[in-house]
């Protein structure tokens, strides 16, 4: 708290040393009225999830595991943009980091060379066209190396920041710099700025061959852009285009 720069985003800062879900938690404390900018930050997470519910591996003491409060005063149809301030905030400073390019996947991963560094989870809250509030949730991995038979074969997906810089990495610096970089382009947001150019720009998603899985099936095609809003566009191979949502995305090689 007393090295933070920013002017909302960690002001209050809730720190947990074992917590179930910093998301869980954030949404608790909005309900009973938490203001904007709350951060809620764990050592460790027994119970973190990601998209449709899937369990998120955290051991304590090796991950980022964070989660921001916002109450931005936005229509409904720019909230999808929010999450787009955390996932630029998090490639640009771990790219400070290892001196390396990592990317984003679309919806919410972070990726380097194909495998996983991270991942988002972003939860929108609204009372039909009136948004009330979002929780962004982060997970960095950071000092693990997967070795542990918990990790079971992480090894061969996931990555870690120690593994790809050779040294451990301070993880209190790390969150402080991603702040920072997240409120600078959350203030270009509420200034009316669209943020879907330069995150498109981050995405190794785009321009490649993809398998969709919906729950109607799949969709097989080349994703070709995103919309404004966030969402996948992706290419038949009858050239007509299908505006995807929600989905888990397979790049073809």
């Amino acid at each position: 708290m007393a090295a933070l720069t920013t002017r909302r985003l960690g002001r209050p800062t809730r720190f947990f040393p074992r917590i179930g879900s910093t998301n869980d938690v954030a949404h608790e404390l909005a309900a009973a009225g938490a203001a904007e900018g709350l951060l809620v930050l764990a050592d460790e997470q027994t119970a973190g999830r990601g998209r449709l519910d899937r369990s998120w591996w955290a051991p304590p003491g090796a991950s980022v595991l964070m989660s921001l409060l916002l109450r931005p005063a936005l229509p409904t149809h720019r909230a999808g943009q929010l999450p787009m301030c955390l996932g630029l905030a998090a490639v640009e400073e771990l790219e400070a980091v290892t001196a390396l390019h990592p990317a984003l996947k679309w919806p919410n991963d972070i990726v380097w060379e194909g495998r996983k560094l991270g991942g988002m989870l972003s939860e929108l809250r609204a009372d039909g066209e009136r948004f009330d509030y979002a929780v962004l949730g982060l997970g960095i991995n950071v000092n693990m190396t997967f070795d542990e038979p918990a990790a079971g074969d992480l090894a061969a997906t996931a990555v870690s920041l120690r593994t790809i810089v050779g040294r451990p990495v301070d993880r209190a610096a790390l969150v402080i710099a991603l702040l920072e970089r997240c409120e600078a382009w959350y203030e270009r947001l509420l200034s009316g700025e669209s943020l879907h150019e330069a995150w498109a720009a981050r995405l190794d998603t785009l321009g490649r061959q993809v398998v969709v899985a919906l729950p109607t099936g799949t969709l097989t095609g080349v994703a070709v852009g995103v919309t404004p809003e966030g969402a996948l566009i992706v290419r038949r191979p009858d050239g007509t285009d299908e505006t995807i949502w929600a989905g888990d995305v397979t790049r073809l090689r």
